[in-house]
């Protein structure tokens, strides 16, 4: 079975990295995003998905546009028997759809969550349940005929990077599953009707004002560690819980002072704050930023 692979991020590396471990299926080629300045000194960086493949000795494809017509050209002319995406971060054109079945792995219970953010889209609804879709691709976004999906349940208190590794984990042993049964699943229809769309975590996602406890602590799980969580004075918090959310108070207000925490009130309800970061300083247990700041019970944490 030859497969060309198509993906960037971890969640791709773990996907492909299966792939390459399954006997009787060959990758011939990986397709993934140019390598990119990281950090302050801008040192160009490879994909992880990259390095991966090169490690394998697989040829490595990285188009800036898939489109352009010779970049087109030239994968057609490799021949395969399916194309694997899995966050890949371009839309394939038509000519490439018609290819060679192109299965994709997409990390929500679709047609639930299309588009680019769906592991935070779960945390910040407050999902129960979630799970991976193997999908035959089209030409919409996310669109495509149902080949299987594998579902998960989500506990209240998991953050985003404990999700992603699980769901990563799913999607690696579904694609396997997919590839090997193909010719014998049936792929279903979408409910276009229930379709739901996410948009790229941008960092003023993060922003947070004290309106609704559980809002925020949603927030915290899915955006930790990045953009992370933040008031509009910068201080972002580093280390939370949520306490309740019957209660009504003051926005901001500090309830209570433990030996290591505080309980803050929210227009709705209350959260628990373990640590703080404050706008370019390190970050610092909560008890020695409201002694700095020479907060009390009844004060606000603004």
């Amino acid at each position: 079975m030859r497969i060309i692979f198509m993906g960037t991020p971890f969640y791709a590396k773990a996907i492909l990295d299966k792939i390459i471990d399954t006997p009787n299926m060959e990758v011939v080629a990986v397709y993934t995003q140019p390598d990119k300045p990281v950090g302050r000194k801008k040192v160009m960086t490879p994909p992880v998905v990259k390095t991966l493949a090169q490690r394998h000795n697989i040829e490595v494809y990285q188009p800036q546009r898939l489109r352009d017509q010779e970049v087109v050209d030239e994968l057609l002319a490799i021949e395969c028997d399916f194309i694997v995406v899995a966050a890949y971060g371009q839309i394939l054109p038509l000519e490439i759809l018609q290819h060679a079945p192109c299965i994709n792995l997409h990390a929500s219970i679709l047609p639930q969550y299309r588009g680019a953010s769906p592991i935070q889209q779960t945390l910040l609804h407050g999902d129960k349940k979630t799970g991976v879709t193997a999908m035959l691709m089209d030409v919409g976004l996310d669109t495509g005929n149902i080949l299987k999906i594998e579902t998960i349940n989500v506990e209240d208190d998991e953050m985003v990077e404990s999700l992603f590794d699980r769901l990563t984990e799913v999607a690696s042993k579904l694609t396997i599953d997919i590839l090997k049964n193909f010719d014998s699943i049936e792929a279903i229809k979408q409910e276009e009707a229930q379709a739901t769309h996410c948009k790229k975590i941008t960092k003023e996602d993060g922003k947070v004002e004290f309106l609704d406890a559980q809002e925020i602590y949603d927030k915290y799980r899915a955006f930790t560690p990045w953009p992370g969580v933040y008031l509009s004075n910068g201080l972002k918090f580093k280390n939370i819980s949520f306490e309740e959310n019957s209660s009504t108070n003051k926005e901001g207000i500090i309830l209570s002072i433990a030996k290591d925490s505080i309980v803050v009130g929210c227009r709705r309800g209350s959260i628990r704050i373990f640590s703080v970061q404050p706008a370019s300083k390190k970050e610092m247990d909560i008890l020695s930023y409201i002694n700095g700041q020479r907060l009390f019970c009844e004060d606000t944490l603004s």
